[in-house]
């Protein structure tokens, strides 16, 4: 790449891992926040981005030991995927069709990329596609949040702000980074088309198509041939397990459900007192205005003193401008980092959650064949008299039903012996069903526990250089005001005429 060139992506790269050892202690990863000026793209600088510029190949290097997938818990990379999401554009300016689009640049040595070097440009919609496909096609993995739309610039009309491009931009590269640099998603071919396809609305219609056939396929590939049960039999199934249980649940999973809480709740009081910071500032800026008023009114008043007055009028105006920078500036930002790491939180509670369902159909499928296996142990053992299913029901079951319709068949001149034949019969068939769908459920559960494990390894690493590259933000932009006040004030004093006692 060339010199100027200043991806702000995560790199792991399995080299420098001594260098990780030796060197720990120095500060790996400073913060970056240039753009691209290669293909049109400007070098304009841009909004810091929330969570990217820390995520350098030394400070999560330890996810890139040489670890394999089939290792257990550790995820293991393929290459790296570089992207920059630059210079926002507005199309069809001055219609009802106006939108913004945003420049995408790339850079891979993913084998399955056709070209190292990618440049494309994408709306706010295509992201939306990408990340709600993403995560239909990868349940176990942690697709990242996209930026909530709904949002009141929608209301007031200023959703083409450059405040709030900016503010969207830096979200969208939060969000892309997240997919790139994920050892799954970076290898999707999704992502890869979204990337590189110059036919963009083509793939996404294939895209749809294919996956409603496969999703049609498997919904009637179930035993017997049977169609699918539709739209109720799923709600019903998703509110009856809404309400159910883990009967086992594992600990290691409970300890990341209770690491998560913690997470949200520290992350929730640190917004507060933010917000709380940052209407303090506010205030104390205004307070510092009404001040400087006051002293330049005082200035007319003191002719003797007019020009000291007035350059102490202006270095207060000066330190409002410097608390309401701080306000708009870092805190804003710390707000923003805070809001998005909680969104990402929640994605990874609703893969843990999504782990639960898993181990709950287990369980319960376990639980429907042990309960045919005991009916069809009793309707065998019905076959000597002094066997061990007298007195427990007869060939229709147990119970009062049971007796009824045993009592209907006896009447009618049912033979109880084909009867309860026949019904051993279809208990078998139904055992064996039961049998590959335990063994096929559980297959699924462990498979979707270890992901869900490897997803939490790559969460935690990201979670915890964003928390640090956050608050590294937030206190370089209280040191940069306090810095500059004391230069201010020093300078007010040093001009300060001496006053004769």
């Amino acid at each position: 790449m060339d010199a100027d060139d200043a991806f702000t992506s995560v790199t792991w790269d399995r080299r420098d891992d001594a260098a990780l050892h030796s060197g720990s202690g120095n500060g790996a990863g400073a913060s970056s926040s240039r753009t691209l000026d290669e293909g049109g793209f400007t070098s304009a600088p841009g909004p810091a981005t929330p969570g990217i510029d820390g995520l350098t190949r030394h400070a999560l290097a330890p996810l890139a030991r040489g670890t394999h997938e089939a290792d257990g818990e550790q995820p293991a990379w393929q290459g790296f995927l570089r992207v920059q999401v630059c210079e926002p554009r507005k199309e069809h300016e001055g219609t009802k069709e106006m939108f913004c689009s945003y420049g995408i640049r790339a850079e891979t040595n993913l084998a399955h990329f056709s070209r190292t070097r990618l440049t494309t440009r994408r709306r706010f919609q295509d992201f939306v596609f990408l990340r709600e496909n993403l995560k239909k096609d990868f349940p176990a993995c942690l697709v990242a949040p996209l930026p909530d739309k709904h949002r009141m610039e929608y209301f007031t009309g200023d959703r083409f702000s450059s405040e709030f491009i900016e503010r969207r931009q830096a979200d969208l590269q939060l969000f892309l980074e997240r997919v790139c640099r994920h050892p799954i998603l970076q290898r999707a071919q999704l992502l890869r088309t979204f990337l590189e396809s110059t036919e963009w609305h083509v793939d996404m219609h294939s895209h749809v198509s294919a996956s409603n056939a496969n999703a049609s396929a498997d919904g009637h590939s179930g035993p017997g041939g049977s169609a699918p049960g539709g739209l109720l039999d799923g709600l019903t199934d998703t509110l009856l397990n809404a309400f159910s249980k883990v009967r086992k649940p594992d600990e290691k999973f409970e300890a990341m459900k209770e690491k998560l809480e913690k997470l949200e709740e520290g992350l929730g009081s640190t917004e507060r007192v933010v917000m709380r910071a940052r209407a303090r500032h506010g205030d104390l800026a205004g307070d510092y205005e009404e001040f400087a008023s006051a002293i330049e009114g005082l200035g007319y008043l003191e002719s003797g003193i007019t020009e000291p007055l007035n350059r102490f009028a202006a270095a207060n105006l000066e330190w409002a401008r410097l608390q309401r920078q701080l306000a708009s500036n870092s805190t804003d930002d710390m707000l923003s980092h805070t809001h998005a790491l909680l969104a990402y939180t929640h994605s990874h509670r609703s893969v843990l959650r999504l782990r639960d369902q898993k181990q709950l159909d287990f369980e319960e499928l376990t639980d429907y064949l042990s309960s045919v296996v005991t009916e069809r142990d009793r309707l065998a053992s019905l076959s000597s008299p002094h066997g061990a299913g007298h007195g427990h029901g007869g060939v229709r079951g147990a119970g009062i039903s049971g007796y009824l319709r045993d009592r209907v068949d006896s009447l009618r001149g049912v033979d109880e012996e084909r009867t309860r034949v026949q019904r051993m019969q279809r208990l078998d068939g139904r055992i064996q069903e039961l049998q590959d769908a335990v063994t096929t459920s559980h297959d699924i559960s462990v498979a979707f526990s270890q992901q869900v494990a490897r997803e939490n390894t790559v969460f935690t690493m990201a979670k915890e250089q964003e928390v640090k590259e956050m608050l590294g933000t937030y206190v370089d932009g209280q040191i940069d005001m306090w810095r500059r006040g004391e230069e201010l004030w020093k300078n007010v004093l040093d001009a300060w005429p001496e006053q004769e006692t």
